[in-house]
């Protein structure tokens, strides 16, 4: 069990990103769904190794932390020899299958190994990179996507996950500066944020996400694409799921693990579905 607790599998929702090609295309091809599917395998096992590998580099500022000291390495669950072979050994299995099933895949898995191995050495500790390099590991994620469908990325895409991406690592930090105010500071960059910054920061955030995503549904290729004018309808979850999220983060001050927010929020998890409900079906009746 402690073992399984390592792959932090939760965190495999984010991989979901892998599908946003073929749900924003409305493709639904069955070759290109099984190779997305493939991807997000491939994706999820190299995450589970930087996942292992962040924990060992951060066992220290882990066991300071009221959550996280209960990682298995954290709390000497699981011993350090262990985690490492299995960390080498899901990053060496996910390049190497990749690299058989599609080259553009492997290097994009790759280039987010390299990446976040940085980012967990060093990177993750100055302000504002950070959060970049986060918000790119969604990008990629996109890019794995992309790679095994051959489905071309619009920008608006690439943009909103962007944003998107740095608006829930914005409200990460924010957990994180909260945690130092009480006297309980876990990460070397802390010092480069504060609630001013962040609070400002992610209200901007919020406003180009929601702008961008408005852009997107009423953008002349989508149009055409899609044959609809009416995908604009769906911007109305899209609001409410990013002020459901603000109102967690700055009302209930509970924003450090957006994983398990979506997961346990109700609220948000409605949202979601109803986004994605409605955008189907005005798709599929618009056709």
């Amino acid at each position: 069990m402690e073992i399984i607790k390592l792959l932090r599998i939760r965190q495999y929702i984010k991989n979901l990103f892998i599908f946003a090609p073929i749900l924003f295309a409305f493709d639904t091809d069955i070759t290109h769904l099984t190779n997305s599917l493939i991807a997000f395998i491939l994706f999820s096992l190299i995450a589970s190794s930087i996942y292992i590998l962040n924990d060992y580099i951060d066992i220290e500022e882990d066991q300071k932390h009221p959550t996280k000291q209960f990682r298995p390495l954290a709390s000497g669950t699981v011993d350090t020899k262990t985690a490492l072979l299995l960390a080498l050994t899901l990053s060496a299995t996910s390049l190497i299958l990749s690299a058989l099933f599609n080259m553009q895949l492997f290097i994009v898995l790759f280039i987010y190994f390299i990446l976040n191995i940085s980012y967990s050495m060093k990177l993750k500790h100055i302000a504002v990179v950070d959060i970049y390099i986060i918000a790119t590991g969604f990008v990629l994620r996109l890019f794995a996507g992309s790679s095994v469908t051959d489905i071309k990325l619009s920008m608006w895409i690439i943009i909103m996950t962007f944003l998107l991406a740095l608006f829930l690592a914005l409200a990460k930090r924010r957990d994180d500066v909260i945690l130092g105010l009480q006297g309980k500071q876990t990460r070397k960059n802390i010092d480069g944020y504060n609630i001013e910054f962040i609070n400002a920061s992610m209200i901007l955030m919020a406003g180009v996400v929601i702008v961008s995503y408005i852009f997107y549904t009423v953008s002349s290729g989508v149009i055409q694409r899609l044959n609809t004018e009416n995908l604009y309808l769906t911007s109305f979850f899209v609001i409410l799921g990013v002020l459901r999220y603000m109102q967690i983060t700055f009302v209930e001050e509970n924003s450090g693990s957006p994983t398990k927010i979506v997961f346990k929020d109700t609220f948000l998890k409605i949202s979601i579905i109803a986004w994605l409900i409605s955008f189907i079906l005005i798709v599929k009746y618009a056709s």
